[in-house]
């Protein structure tokens, strides 16, 4: 579990391609200093399975599926991503709740910088977007934002300072890929509500398993 509040900004160091999975080897001498073999840590919001440690490093295993529906696929030696580790208990949330469990990629669209802000437009897909509401969270390459407004495809964020400088979200570009994990309360209540939904409906009709 995560808060989607980004520790440090890392670099991959190599990537070592494997047998339908992909080895990344990252930089990151704050989230490596405590970590441990089998712990989790975020990388661009996926959350990664720490394999090995070395000086400041270190490495996690990459799935297909993970590369699939993900955007670690694009990385490279030298591209710079966010960390975070797992919270712990007694933690701050400062962000909201995070899996770390992608749910998509979205596009970065158009982008405007103020002195006080950049406002970026994000595009996502269409199955997702039933689950991002105005002033609601999501969840963009590991960092948690609060949507400030919506759009036919997808939506827009307002970037502080803070992030700018200590994110990726500070250099993505129009075009860019970004992973998205949508609030997960909105995902179990669509379901508490459709499954209350399907068995009034059986109520109604008078069934019942055993018809």
């Amino acid at each position: 579990m995560f808060t989607g509040i980004v520790e440090e900004l890392g670099e991959v160091v190599a990537t070592e391609p494997m047998d339908q999975a992909c080895r990344l080897t990252i930089e990151g001498a704050v989230v490596a200093a405590d970590a441990d073999v089998g712990d989790s840590i975020a990388v661009n919001g996926v959350c990664l399975t720490v394999m090995a440690l070395d000086a400041g490093t270190f490495s996690a295993d990459v799935m297909n599926e993970t590369l699939q529906r993900s955007s670690l696929g694009d990385l490279h030696a030298g591209s710079p991503v966010n960390l975070e580790r797992a919270m712990t208990v007694g933690d701050r949330l400062g962000g909201h709740i995070v899996q770390g469990h992608v749910d998509g990629v979205g596009v970065v669209g158009a982008r405007r910088s103020t002195p006080n802000w950049d406002l970026v437009t994000v595009g996502m897909p269409r199955e997702l977007q039933r689950y991002v509401v105005e002033k609601g969270s999501i969840t963009v390459d590991g960092v948690s934002l609060t949507v400030a407004e919506l759009t036919e495809d997808g939506f827009v964020v307002s970037l502080i300072p803070t992030t700018l400088a200590l994110t990726t979200l500070g250099t993505r570009d129009a075009g860019d890929r970004v992973n998205l994990e949508v609030d997960v309360i909105a995902k179990y209540v669509e379901r508490l509500v459709g499954e209350a939904g399907f068995l009034q409906g059986r109520k109604s009709r008078g069934t019942s398993d055993g018809a």
